[in-house]
């Protein structure tokens, strides 16, 4: 009997949710054919068959999460164990030390009547608030709060991109030191047949190369900043599932033409939940169009160890002055929030100053 366990697939991650089997116990699968799909970070990714063999048992259900290392499925011959050697061994975890114990809340007061209707209604008493002489929790108390729990919605735990992206925000809260700058660009100048998108992306290229330091990863344990030359551009994706962030590469090198067919093939993929790991990973800035929905301004949030986001507010017509004489223009809100820790306030104005001056050419 051998067991093979969920790989390390390179995302850092932890764990994932098992989305699907493609095998079925009694089966008998040859060396990399797909056995599972799990979800990970940001897409659902087939995990191989490290052998030849039979499937024995599978150990987890469609659902349910296994973090890495835990038994996926079971072989009925093979070596004792598999170690998910698909992307490398995994150490052995250090030894856990016990926490001290946690100070006990005080016991909450409840009448005998009381703490059986509670338990009859399904009601934790500790959660419920007491109305009744010295603090005592009281019926009304008690149907009060099964009342609220009966009108609410159930309890829906995060998982997948929801979860993923709970925990990359809790990541930029801790790390990230944000500052915002905004301005506008008055695009009356553009044709109709401008594509916004890749004017966007064109402007993020030219605020790069104005402002390099934008284009760069930071790392706040060792203070070392890396500046790079290729921009891998991170696209905002908005699904009902969550936020995508796939990476457009090499936007400065790319022309209109082959950017527009990199964001097709990117939209496809997010829609068939089957974008690769690798394009998730990567981004050296990243774009988000917020005002395609709504909004002008917005103090964006900053995934490490990038150090810049460029946001599009809602474009709207507004007044102007041209030549002293008063016209309406189509005016593009913009918002750039940098990391101050590795950004100037210098750099990240003569990123937006660029970024703006290609916005207002013609073509």
């Amino acid at each position: 009997m051998s067991t093979f366990v969920l790989p390390d697939l390179g995302e850092g991650l932890q764990e994932a949710e098992l989305v699907a089997w493609h095998v079925g116990e009694g089966d008998h699968v040859v060396a990399d054919q797909p056995l599972v799909s799990v979800e990970t970070e940001k897409a659902v990714v087939e995990v191989p068959s490290p052998q030849d063999g039979k499937i024995a048992r599978l150990c987890v259900q469609p659902g349910e999460r296994v973090k890495v290392g835990g038994p996926l499925v079971e072989f009925e011959e093979g070596p004792r164990t598999d170690t998910g050697t698909i992307v490398g061994e995994l150490a052995p975890a250090p030894p856990l030390t016990a926490p001290p114990p946690a100070p006990q809340p005080p016991a909450t007061r409840a009448a005998p009547a009381v703490r059986a209707l509670a338990q009859r209604l399904g009601v934790d008493l500790s959660e419920v608030a007491a109305s009744g002489p010295g603090d005592a929790v009281t019926s009304a108390d008690v149907e009060r709060a099964a009342r609220a729990q009966t009108e609410a919605n159930p309890v829906e735990p995060l998982a997948g991109v929801r979860r993923a992206m709970a925990v990359n925000m809790a990541r930029s809260h801790a790390e990230i030191v944000p500052a915002t700058v905004s301005d506008e660009a008055d695009i009356a100048a553009w044709t109709p047949q401008s594509d916004i998108t890749i004017r966007l992306i064109r402007a993020v290229a030219a605020g790069c190369a104005a402002s390099p330091g934008l284009n760069a990863w930071y790392d706040g344990r060792t203070m070392e900043r890396r500046l790079l030359k290729q921009i891998d551009l991170g696209l905002a994706v908005d699904t009902e599932d969550g936020l995508f962030v796939p990476v457009l590469r090499n936007i400065a090198e790319r022309d209109a033409a082959d950017l527009r067919r990199g964001i097709e093939a990117m939209k496809t993929d997010v829609r068939a939940r089957k974008v690769p790991v690798a394009e998730l990973r990567g981004q050296t800035i990243t774009l988000s169009n917020f005002g395609m929905f709504a909004g002008r301004f917005a103090a964006l949030v900053i995934v490490p160890p990038q150090v810049a986001i460029l946001g599009a507010g809602r474009i709207a017509e507004w007044p102007v002055v041209v030549d002293g004489k008063l016209a309406a223009h189509r005016i593009l809100p913009l918002s750039l929030t940098f990391d101050h820790r590795a950004v100037t306030g210098g750099e990240a104005a003569r990123f937006l100053k660029a970024a703006i001056e290609d916005l207002e050419k013609p073509q």
